[in-house]
């Protein structure tokens, strides 16, 4: 469905709390947008109704195209519960395409991490944090943990953290601020 300034925010931050929602940013004299568009139609319809598609023309919504970033065309973003979770730019492959929407009905990574963490007994004060609803304070345990931690070690909080950064969404305020201390941090 062809989506506006007027009608984006019901149908598809709203609607992105019930069904992912995937916007395709393009434009009638863009080629790879054209041939773009009717992989996405079809893939979104093979899954019955999982994930809806929206169709943004950056032409016409100029203030859309200029919110969400978009650079280049054709841009395809991801919604769920009303965020920015995954997206790419440019034509891509049915076979990327597949790829990209089967990652979106995934389970989101962090909840596969805290299950992993709380079957192991691993990251105890994180894993209760993020029970408490509490992010900020998961995030910061992980910081805080990475220096005295041994390489496999390491690797697990900087795991956990980016799923973390992932479930958050890109424009979280927290994410840019503990992206750059989980690099200090590592680094």
């Amino acid at each position: 469905m062809d989506v506006t300034d007027q009608t984006f925010d019901q149908t598809v931050l709203e609607r992105s709390h019930e069904v992912p929602v995937v916007v395709d940013f393009w434009a009638s004299w863009c080629g790879p947008c054209l041939a773009l568009g009717p992989v996405l139609e079809s893939e979104i319809e093979s899954r019955s109704g999982a994930i809806e598609l929206a169709k943004v023309d950056v032409d016409a919504e100029t203030g859309l195209a200029t919110q969400f970033g978009v650079s280049g065309i054709p841009a395809v973003k991801a919604f769920r519960n009303g965020k920015v979770v995954k997206e790419f730019v440019g034509a891509q492959s049915r076979t990327t395409v597949e790829a990209f929407l089967d990652e979106l009905l995934a389970p989101p990574r962090a909840d596969t991490l805290v299950e992993e963490l709380r079957a192991t007994g691993e990251l105890p004060e994180v894993v209760a944090a993020l029970d408490a609803g509490d992010p900020e304070h998961a995030l910061d345990l992980i910081v805080e943990a990475v220096p005295a931690a041994d390489a496999d070690e390491r690797e697990r909080l900087r795991e956990v953290a980016v799923a973390l950064f992932e479930r958050l969404g890109h424009d979280d305020p927290l994410v840019p601020g503990y992206r750059r201390r989980l690099a200090a941090a590592l680094y």
